[in-house]
């Protein structure tokens, strides 16, 4: 699960902003969809389905074929087909499912993958969609990359640690101040790897989960392994407290830009926030609250409540360009991870790793149409 403690006040600030990336504007632009500000759960005719399934191309969500949507489609299965095929999922007034109809939907659509490519009407078809309302806030999570060796050095100086075997459930420990001025767990055999840059294992530490690439060129995954159980301040809140960044100036560009410029106070600036995250070497994910592997352009954070796992969605917003300017994203999603602050009618997105997922990450923060899909022969599917 991704670490939830990235989820603060200010919710744009989502990601680690690379300095080589523009601070682009943030402005906001109109929507690519007609907005809809009254709650419900409504149904879209044969038509409007057909109309918005001709807009999916599985290239807009980096696949290559439909068909390589299928991994992410069996782990919400396998998640929908574990509960009890009669157990409310989604209980509101308009719509009601189980978890049966469900894994019915998901199987459904398994099993039109090799023809999706060819005729995307099927999904118009063989599936009523419902529209939510009101609509959704999108933000965006990603996979951050750090330079990392395996022991300390000049170069590497900065350990992240493993979960220590003392930490217990909801008792504050170390902060971070003991932890990475006071070194309480240094020789302690907890080191994990060493990393060259402390501001970017802090932003590592918001994101919850990132790789390491080591000096050879081999990579790990780093995963979320618990908390030290104390509160988590933000550093957008802390900079604009001392007059280092003016409200409409907050985004991971100008904190990141912030601490580069202002070595000398760093140290102080993130100490500020006695939240410090434990993490765990991993050859895959990361994962989501499900326990599977998070899929880019597909995996979604939401709150279970409004969007369980083992949904299918059709997902459009607008995702920011290279230059600024939005650029419509129309996309089939699921519902596989969770989050503290994602309550309601929010959701965010996994972008993946690389420099486009950090650059579209760092800067989504956007309304979003989002729709249900159930197979329309739902209370004939076979278990």
């Amino acid at each position: 699960m991704k670490n939830k403690l990235l989820l603060i006040c200010l919710l744009p600030l989502l990601a680690l902003g690379c300095a080589a990336l523009p601070d682009l504007p943030r402005s906001p632009a109109p929507p690519p969809f007609a907005p809809l500000t009254a709650p419900g759960i409504f149904p879209l005719s044969l038509r409007e389905a057909e109309s918005l399934a001709r807009r999916l191309t599985p290239a807009a969500q980096n696949l290559r074929s439909w068909r390589d949507l299928d991994p992410a489609l069996a782990r919400s299965l396998a998640f929908a087909a574990s509960r009890p095929a009669q157990a409310p999922a989604l209980d509101q007034p308009g719509l009601r499912l189980t978890y049966g109809e469900l894994a019915g939907t998901l199987r459904r659509l398994r099993a039109l993958l090799p023809r999706l490519d060819a005729s995307p009407g099927l999904l118009a078809r063989d599936f009523a969609w419902y529209r939510l309302g009101p609509d959704f806030s999108a933000t965006g999570y990603y996979e951050p990359l750090l330079r990392a060796a395996a022991a300390p050095s000049a170069a590497y100086p900065h350990p992240q640690y493993r979960r220590p075997p003392d930490l217990r459930p909801n008792v504050p420990y170390y902060t971070r101040q003991d932890i990475d001025r006071r070194h309480v767990l240094a020789g302690r055999g907890l080191e994990l790897a060493w990393v060259e840059s402390e501001t970017e294992a802090f932003f590592l530490q918001i994101q919850g989960s990132g790789r390491l690439i080591f000096p050879d060129g081999s990579l790990s995954h780093v995963l979320f392994a618990g908390g030290n159980n104390r509160p988590y301040r933000s550093l957008g809140r802390i900079l604009r407290e001392k007059g280092l960044l003016a409200p409409d100036e907050i985004s991971m560009f100008s904190l990141r830009r912030v601490l580069e410029e202002n070595p000398g106070q760093r140290a102080a600036l993130l100490d500020q926030n006695p939240s410090y995250i434990f993490f765990r070497l991993s050859a895959d994910g990361p994962y989501g609250s499900m326990g599977h592997p998070l899929t880019p352009w597909v995996s979604l954070a939401s709150d279970r409540g409004i969007l369980p796992h083992g949904l299918l969605l059709f997902l459009i917003l607008a995702l920011p360009g290279d230059a600024g300017d939005p650029r419509p994203f129309h996309a089939l999603a699921l519902p596989q991870d969770t989050g503290s602050a994602i309550r309601g009618h929010r959701l965010d997105l996994f972008c993946g790793s690389g420099r486009e997922a950090e650059s579209i990450a760092a800067r989504l923060n956007a309304p979003a149409a989002v729709h249900i899909l159930i197979a329309r022969d739902r209370g004939k599917i076979s278990p």
